[in-house]
């Protein structure tokens, strides 16, 4: 291969990068405009084969994998090949570099170096990969700071904070080489018993959709493109099992499903899609041309890759079996609007030549190599040494991630009933902490996190960073309390042996705090996370035994739930001397929670899911219409949640009232305004969510009873007040009709304003004329809030 002379017009910064693109895709061949579209992930072998030179120099066992055998095929085929091959005509991703393998950051900035030279090595024409990494829950790398998993994030209410977080993230991954990170998930809750609820920011598209633009934002802002996933329908799968098919109407799909999607390509800019591994009514999202291409593209306007999910492009044909063969999975999959396959090239490899449009063809490198040229990765002076050159030394637990991460952690704890224990009294003399989330920080972490994703295979490197644990945190928080701790059992598994040891030290005790959860993993590895999917909504194992022994001593139970998912509560919340739930708080978690009990931390968390009665899971979400939100009689089956969504206390109280609406007639084009005033009423600062839900009285299709329309989180002194303002634009009151367009409706809507989506004391009106009004591409995403100081 002949290279081609350096200082070409696609090196050339000063030059507009579609004229770059262009001219780099005019002096490429077919071969190398295809070896863009792939990927190779080195980490994911147990060795590289043949006798290139950088066979040897990254060795790690296979990754965690379904025993399934069209599975099994595909993992197969995808470590079969050496990067030096993978790259023989350039390459458009490398995958994982630092998040497959315990790594320093010293040590991976030293493999992306290597891994850059053998791409170049291989491109006649020098382009470089990009490095994506996942950081769902922080970066996923040895040593990095594990932030609280996305469901917390949902608990803060607090799309600044999350900003704020993705761009400490997106600052560290970008000191390391790495220019495209795969999150947020903006996966909407269906059902509580998917795995993957820990990875989502909640139930309510608003509330997913501006914490997600907000992740967004942060990430970018750092010169980390973000990858929205898993699009779209994922959530949703039948009986709530991984990968399962999605039995969704395109009405909801398009209501409750997209919109956090479009909200953070339009709002937030984001550069990358992944697609979603399922089939929604028959149709793999990975070959869905509507979907990838005439919503995302035409409808919302986006211009960045559509990336896939791990294997989505050889699934088409092993799992889906829709496509002959890999091959013609690949043809599909360009042709649905999939721009580079990962982590592997499978599908988009040289078999797509002669069976591939040419023009589809260029249309994914134009796409890639436009993302490349805007990341520097084609100027002249781009050097794969000064893309990590800020590695070395670099401190990816910094005291600041870990402040960021407290801060999370503080405000995602969510006091769902504090009884008469909490906070607890600091002349306690004597404490038993019980329970399998007591003293194992594991279970703070989501499955993505690097100590659960990847360490479970190198037992020998701990942790890599420091995590207290909760009874270590409550002893510091009550040092002048004896503090015992006895797990009781597992998180999973029928050794009851220790429940003497724990219901004693509870009966001994003068309060017990009962930790009670998950442990997060892969693949049945776990209680919580991708494919630990439940089949109720009972506690794992035998915590739930364990509870009813504890709350039998006599002794005060504060019952702390530290899960990925919400269980059923109902058997034990009347006997609870309280209860507090925790999602996965991440590395800080164990002081967030000590914090919260003790006092010291107020808590103003708020549930971004419900949480549920019964553990047949019962409800859905609040998120339905009235067949499925109203115990109407007709079955014997409750759908009230025992705790409902938005739902959250504190050490001090709110009022919200003084309800105010501009206008009670606007017409289908205008916007009104919604007005409370909150009001600390209590002797402690603390934050209350004022939530605004809007409800179509009448409608040509079924609405929800109620939906999130705004909400804002608002710090208060003991007895101030401030006004909160909602700018409703009658865009934000848009469904999917009948003929499947998106309109505004005339008719009545009720407005409910509070705390709670059961806690709505102010109610109101509002009355929409005119005619019914399609709302376009531009459509209004947003409740803009102003918070005034009374």
């Amino acid at each position: 291969m002949t290279a081609v002379q350096a200082n070409q017009p696609w090196q050339d910064p000063a030059l507009p990068v579609t004229e770059r693109v262009e001219r780099l895709l005019a002096a490429m061949t077919v071969e190398e405009k295809v070896a863009q579209l792939g990927s190779r992930w080195v980490g994911n072998d147990m060795q590289e084969s043949g006798n290139d030179s950088d066979n040897d120099k990254l060795l790690t066992e296979p990754e965690e994998t379904l025993n399934v055998a069209p599975m099994q095929d595909v993992f197969a085929a995808s470590g079969t090949i050496s990067l030096a091959e993978a790259s023989r005509n350039g390459l458009g991703h490398l995958t994982r570099v630092y998040g497959s393998v315990p790594l320093t950051a010293t040590e991976g900035a030293a493999e992306v170096i290597r891994q850059q030279r053998v791409v170049l090595a291989n491109s006649r024409l020098g382009v470089p990969a990009i490095v994506h990494e996942e950081c769902l829950t922080g970066f996923t790398s040895f040593g990095a700071t594990v932030y609280p998993a996305a469901i917390a994030w949902g608990a803060t209410f607090d799309p600044g904070l999350v900003e704020r977080m993705a761009a400490a993230i997106g600052r560290d991954m970008a000191a390391l080489g790495i220019h495209q990170g795969l999150s947020p998930v903006l996966d909407v809750v269906r059902d509580y018993r998917w795995g993957r609820v820990e990875e989502t920011i909640g139930e309510d598209p608003y509330l997913v959709a501006l914490l997600g633009a907000g992740y967004v934002r942060g990430l970018q802002s750092a010169g980390v493109i973000a990858t929205l996933k898993h699009f779209a329908g994922y959530s949703a799968s039948r009986g709530a099992r991984n990968h399962g098919p999605v039995p969704m109407g395109r009405r909801e799909l398009m209501d409750v499903i997209l919109p956090t999607f479009e909200t953070a390509v339009r709002e937030a800019g984001a550069r990358s899609v992944m697609n979603s591994y399922s089939d929604v009514d028959g149709v793999p999202a990975g070959a869905d041309p509507w979907l990838l291409n005439e919503v995302l593209r035409e409808q919302w306007g986006f211009t960045g890759t559509v990336v896939s999910d791990y294997w989505a492009v050889p699934f088409l044909a092993t799992m889906h079996r829709i496509a002959a063969d890999m091959d013609d999975a690949g043809v599909q999959a360009l042709a649905a609007g999939i721009d580079v396959e990962l982590p592997d090239t499978l599908g988009f490899g040289q078999g797509l030549i002669g069976k591939a449009p040419e023009e589809l063809i260029d249309r994914a490198a134009r796409r890639l190599l436009t993302q490349k040229a805007e990341l520097g990765l084609l100027d002249a002076d781009w050097t794969p040494e000064a893309s990590v050159a800020r590695a070395a030394g670099a401190d990816l637990d910094s005291p600041a991630n870990r402040a960021l991460a407290r801060e999370m952690a503080e405000k995602s704890v969510i006091l769902l009933d504090a009884g008469s224990t909490l906070p607890l009294d600091p002349a306690l003399r004597k404490v038993a902490v019980v329970g399998p989330c007591a003293a194992d920080p594991r279970t703070f972490m989501g499955c993505y996190a690097f100590p659960n994703h990847v360490l479970p295979r190198h037992p020998g490197f701990g942790l890599g960073i420091d995590v207290p644990t909760a009874v270590d945190a409550l002893r510091a928080e009550l040092p002048d309390a004896e503090v015992v701790h006895e797990a009781g059992c597992a998180v999973i598994g029928d050794d009851r042996s220790g429940f003497a040891a724990a219901v004693a030290a509870a009966r001994d005790a003068d309060v017990c705090v009962a930790m009670v959860g998950d442990l997060a993993g892969l693949f049945g590895h776990g209680t919580s996370g991708e494919g630990c999917d439940a089949d109720e909504l009972r506690l794992p194992g035998l915590q739930g035994e364990l509870l009813q022994e504890l709350l039998g001593t006599g002794t005060p139970v504060v019952v702390v739930v530290v899960s990925g998912r919400p269980y059923a509560l109902g058997e034990v919340s009347d006997r609870a001397a309280a209860l507090v739930q925790a999602f996965m708080p991440g590395e800080e978690g164990g002081g967030a929670i000590a914090g919260v009990l003790s006092g010291r931390v107020q808590p103003g968390a708020k549930l971004p899911v419900q949480i549920p009665r019964t553990p047949g899971g019962q409800p859905g979400t609040y998120l339905q219409p009235p067949l499925g939100a109203e115990n109407s009689g007709v079955s014997n089956l409750d759908p009230t949640p025992l705790f409902a969504f938005g739902h959250g206390r504190s050490y001090t109280t709110f009022t919200v009232d003084d309800l105010r609406v501009s206008d009670e007639s606007v017409p289908t084009d205008g916007e009104f305004t919604v007005t409370v005033r909150v009001r600390n009423t209590g002797s402690r600062a603390g934050d209350e969510v004022v939530q605004l839900y809007l409800r179509d009285v009448v409608a040509q299709v079924t609405r929800p009873v109620k939906q999130l329309t705004g909400f804002v989180r608002v710090p208060l002194e003991p007895g101030e007040a401030k006004d909160v303002r909602f700018r409703v634009h009658t865009d934000r009151t848009a469904f999917t009709g009948r003929d499947y367009r998106r309109i505004v409706e005339p008719g009545e809507l009720e407005i409910m304003v509070g705390s709670a989506a059961d806690d709505l004391p102010c109610r109101g009106k509002v009355v929409l004329t005119g005619a019914i009004r399609a709302t376009g591409r531009d459509r209004v995403l947003l409740t803009p809030v102003e918070v005034e100081k009374i």
